[in-house]
């Protein structure tokens, strides 16, 4: 096979990682490919050269998941929480981004509240709107709870943690327009967004309307959160985040920062 069509069908496998929800069970020349990625050495390099190229980055290429494609910061792919907002939010204001990135942490958290649920490739995740909210404003209620224990200024000691906490905490939890609506910048509003996003993005699956929408994830939402590891629960674990198996929002002590070193 010439370089030409080598490289033509890595970027047909590509682009079948950028259709979030077609899997290869789905379609046989996805399943083909992906099946050539993962026992041709030179079909796949010239799959993470194409990507580099794109600004994206392989992050697994399973018989079950596909090839699953993060890109860099400067990928024309990116969707950065600013583009985010502005799509989800009639505002995009700075208060907005935060209390949309704080739904998106909180919902990965709760997804796989162990690093074990991250490494094991069967394990299947189920979180609520409510409980993703709930387990956030909890996470709040925690910093100003230690923020007071120590009485320290934490807008001092830590000003991004401060000024997060005190956004979303701050935010109404529920409301409705003068027609009858559902508010959509209270923080339920925003969570159920974020939820139907990463739907709509195939990395969860809605299962019933209980409890504002609750969904279970799949296999590329897990090799996504796995990817952000611990960069994304960094701030959250500093407060002792451990198994929460029923969506309520409960947070006790548990990871520390040895465990989340071992992702």
């Amino acid at each position: 096979m010439s370089t030409i069509e080598t490289t033509t069908d890595a970027a047909r496998l590509i682009s079948y990682g950028l259709r979030p929800k077609m899997l290869p069970a789905r379609d046989e020349e996805y399943r083909t490919l992906v099946g050539r990625a993962r026992t041709d050495d030179d079909f796949t390099a010239a799959v993470h050269a194409v990507a580099a190229g794109l600004g994206l980055v392989v992050i697994e290429v399973t018989e079950r998941t596909g090839i699953v494609v993060a890109s860099t910061e400067d990928s024309p792919f990116a969707i950065r929480m600013t583009d985010y907002a502005r799509r989800t939010s009639s505002e995009g204001k700075a208060a907005e981004r935060v209390v949309h990135a704080l739904a998106h942490l909180g919902a990965a958290t709760l997804a796989y509240p162990r690093p074990a649920d991250l490494a094991d490739e069967s394990y299947i995740g189920r979180i609520s709107t409510e409980g993703v909210d709930a387990f956030v404003r909890e996470a709040c209620a925690r910093l100003a709870d230690r923020v007071d224990d120590e009485h320290t200024d934490a807008s001092a000691t830590e000003p991004d943690l401060d000024a997060a906490w005190r956004v979303y905490a701050r935010r109404a939890r529920t409301g409705s327009t003068g027609d009858g609506r559902k508010l959509s910048t209270s923080t339920i509003g925003v969570t159920s967004k974020a939820l139907a996003f990463l739907a709509d993005q195939g990395l969860l699956v809605r299962t019933s309307d209980d409890r504002g929408g609750t969904f279970r994830t799949t296999p590329r939402y897990r090799a996504q959160v796995r990817e952000a590891g611990a960069v994304m629960f960094d701030e959250l674990l500093s407060l002792g985040i451990a198994e929460i198996s029923d969506g309520t929002g409960t947070i006790t002590v548990g990871w520390d920062a040895a465990t989340v070193e071992a992702l």
